[in-house]
């Protein structure tokens, strides 16, 4: 009867598999869960194994069982004008008369805000008013008073109503990849970039996977130990801070150097101006060069990450003698030290500040430099892709 609710995981972005689903149904034939809120915790247990996916799987939640649609936004996020949510609810404020027709361009943008947001806290603090699979009679599997033989019951005299209450307050939202880029939320992401050593004896609690096999065995505890991981990444960040361009980047970009720096224990900064030649320079004022056939040297298992908007004159990445620098009469253009630095270092990834949506609008360079490195954009979701492309790279050459 949840098979529903399963594809609507996915939907939004849940990665289930069957594995989780079957988690989920042994719970449930063991009569784990009694009621809503107990459906809420447990299938959030089953289902959901990291953190950015919290925020889905109670925005899904809420729509599935209790009718109630929320955007993908925290409260005072402008984002919200742009979500389908928002416009569903000013087209029907409108009709019922709550906004008028002719003053809500007039209206301030925290107004419309604040009456959208009470209008979603109302809904949720109306908890029978579901129009999915709430009921209270009838042969519904969900509700009470009813006549289904194998049901869960809802809302009646059962429970504390908790389950709406958690999603209401949206404790994970920012941890959610659709969201900006923020202190905690990049620190949480760059969390998952590993290249960890297990040393030592089983003597560290392993808590997740202790609750998860807790929940599969009933209820008993089964404590499980892991060796302490040792993190041995080596970390090089390539940082374009020259130019015009990159203005506009420049907090975002400060912001992530901070974070990394304090991440991660074997952590090099350089800087460059444009695109990379034969060397780079140690300071942002770009006075300390290093040859970059030194950088060549580290070891092949190094994760480079460039962050630049890939963004100049063709001439510059392309041509031999091509440097900006009018000391710099290398032959090699631009385009071979890139070629070079990627057949060189599997881990790399290009970070890119300009919103994905804008490159193919014709900057060729971005295009030439995206057909040697994989590309993201720097937001929270290009943190965790490139995260997730890197793992993957190291399991691939592991």
């Amino acid at each position: 009867m949840l098979t529903g609710f399963c594809n609507l995981l996915r939907e939004y972005g849940v990665p289930i598999s069957l594995h989780e689903i079957m988690d989920l149904h042994r719970g449930l034939k063991k009569g784990l869960v009694n009621d809503l809120d107990e459906l809420f915790v447990f299938g959030r247990l089953a289902m959901v194994k990291r953190v950015e996916h919290m925020d889905l799987y109670q925005r899904a939640f809420a729509f599935y069982f209790y009718g109630i649609d929320l955007p993908a936004v925290d409260e005072g996020d402008p984002e919200l004008f742009k979500t389908a949510q928002f416009q569903e609810w000013l087209r029907k404020a409108i009709q019922k008369g709550d906004i008028p027709r002719n003053a809500y361009w007039n209206m301030p943008a925290e107004e419309l805000m604040k009456k959208f947001w009470e209008t979603m806290k109302a809904q949720m603090k109306e908890h029978h008013g579901g129009n999915k699979w709430i009921g209270t009679g009838g042969t519904s599997p969900f509700g009470h008073s009813g006549q289904s033989e194998r049901g869960i019951r809802v809302m009646g005299s059962s429970g504390g109503r908790s389950a709406i209450k958690v999603i209401g307050d949206r404790n994970y939202i920012n941890y959610s990849a659709d969201q900006t880029l923020t202190a905690d939320n990049i620190r949480q992401a760059l969390e998952s970039l590993k290249h960890l050593k297990k040393t030592g004896p089983e003597d560290e609690l392993d808590l997740e996977e202790t609750i998860r096999k807790t929940a599969r065995n009933g209820g008993e505890i089964d404590l499980v130990f892991r060796r302490e991981l040792k993190d041995k990444i080596k970390i090089v960040l390539l940082i374009d801070n020259g130019g015009y361009s990159m203005t506009p980047y420049v907090d975002i970009t400060r912001l992530l150097f901070s974070k990394m720096h304090a991440r991660f224990k074997e952590f090099t900064t350089y800087y460059f101006h444009n695109t990379i030649y034969n060397r780079v320079y140690k300071d942002p004022a770009r006075t300390q060069p290093i040859f970059t056939e030194d950088l060549l040297k580290k070891s092949r298992d190094t994760r480079f990450l460039i962050l630049g908007d890939a963004s100049m004159a063709p001439e510059e990445l392309v041509h031999p003698h091509g440097s900006i620098y009018m000391d710099d009469f290398q032959p090699d253009s631009s385009l071979e030290w890139l070629k070079k630095l990627k057949k060189r270092f599997p881990y790399i990834v290009w970070m890119n500040p300009i919103p994905q949506h804008e490159w193919d609008i014709g900057v060729w360079t971005l295009d030439k430099i995206r057909e040697i490195f994989h590309m993201e954009e720097l937001t929270l979701r290009g943190i965790k892709q490139t995260v997730d492309h890197l793992n993957s790279r190291s399991e691939v050459d592991h």
